[in-house]
């Protein structure tokens, strides 16, 4: 019988998710372990919540171990007492140094949501979307110093239609990491997967999503805005803000079209009926199909004009 191979898992984010599932079940893991970020306060009271990994090792039944700092003294120490063959880390939240790079017997591998070199770093699902592109996919990395720079043991290609979501694409990917986890370990022991450096002449990097972000510039091509609108949900959403009732009202877009054949000032109102609510952009024009307004739930676009009347020829979002 073929020794277990024995994990440490480190990570936090929705993505890790089916990953540690797929660990936690297979007989040919022993899983040591599951690290996670500390609880964070969210939503308007600031209650702390799990992060998504520590959530589900409390709905499983499973030990999770929220660690302030993952590079203290204390916590290797704790690490050099079970001896992992390998640290797993999927979307942790926090910077591995050298000492605990080079603690398990074989290898930290960290899965990374791109296929590496394109997209190192915070956001590559966003990126992906944002970007037009017609494939991502899942990256097996052995984890260096730097952000994202290790050699890659393997890739695996998800082919995208462009109608993605982040949240879906997440989904899909985090599928796609957990069905070949447990392969990719075993390749890697038996020197079936040796890793390759990255090319750098080919690498592309993501910076960290911020608030600002979301919002919608209408002198971007509606192409580019409505790619952004899938590449930002839920967070941070893409949003503008109107007047009306004489006071201004944001409005979070969570589905768009786009009109190739309209056209107008960017931000211009073209169409706001019961037939739809059409806004001019850089290039073309965006229907808005879905809409979360301020402080209420989401609904049709066409719904949202029967409370609020909107003129056409209007400029919205601007200010």
């Amino acid at each position: 019988m073929n020794k277990k191979i024995k994990v440490y898992f480190l990570g936090s984010g929705k993505i890790a998710v089916p990953v540690l599932n797929r660990l936690v079940w297979s007989d040919r893991i022993e899983l040591l372990g599951i690290g996670t970020q500390l609880d964070r306060p969210a939503g308007r009271k600031k209650k702390l919540h799990p992060t998504p990994i520590g959530e589900f090792a409390h709905a499983s039944g499973l030990p999770a171990d929220k660690i302030p700092t993952v590079n203290a003294e204390e916590f290797l120490d704790y690490l050099r007492w079970l001896t992992p063959d390998f640290i797993v880390v999927v979307s942790f939240g926090q910077m591995l140094k050298q000492p605990l790079l080079e603690l398990p017997k074989i290898s930290c591998v960290n899965v990374h949501a791109s296929l590496l070199p394109r997209y190192r770093g915070a956001s590559p699902i966003a990126a992906a979307i944002v970007n037009h592109d017609v494939r991502t996919g899942i990256s097996f990395m052995e984890m260096e110093r730097g952000l994202d720079n290790g050699r890659v043991y393997c890739s695996f290609e998800h082919l995208l239609s462009g109608s993605e979501r982040a949240d879906w694409l997440e989904e899909a990917l985090g599928r796609l990491a957990a069905d070949k986890i447990v392969d990719v370990l075993d390749g890697i022991i038996k020197e079936k997967n040796d890793p390759v450096a990255q090319d750098d002449k080919h690498v592309v990097f993501t910076k960290k999503i911020h608030k600002g972000d979301g919002i919608i510039d209408w002198n971007l091509p509606a192409a580019d805005i409505e790619s952004r609108i899938r590449g930002y949900y839920p967070w941070p959403g893409a949003i503008f803000t109107l007047t009306a009732h004489n006071r201004k009202i944001a409005v979070r877009v969570t589905s768009a079209s786009v009109h190739a054949l309209m056209s107008g000032k960017p931000g211009e109102v073209l169409q706001a009926n019961k037939k739809g609510w059409i806004i001019a952009c850089g290039a073309n024009a965006l229907e808005l199909l879905t809409v979360v307004p301020q402080d209420k739930k989401e609904m049709r676009g066409i719904d949202f004009l029967n409370g609020c009347h909107l003129d056409k020829g209007i400029i919205v979002g601007m200010e």
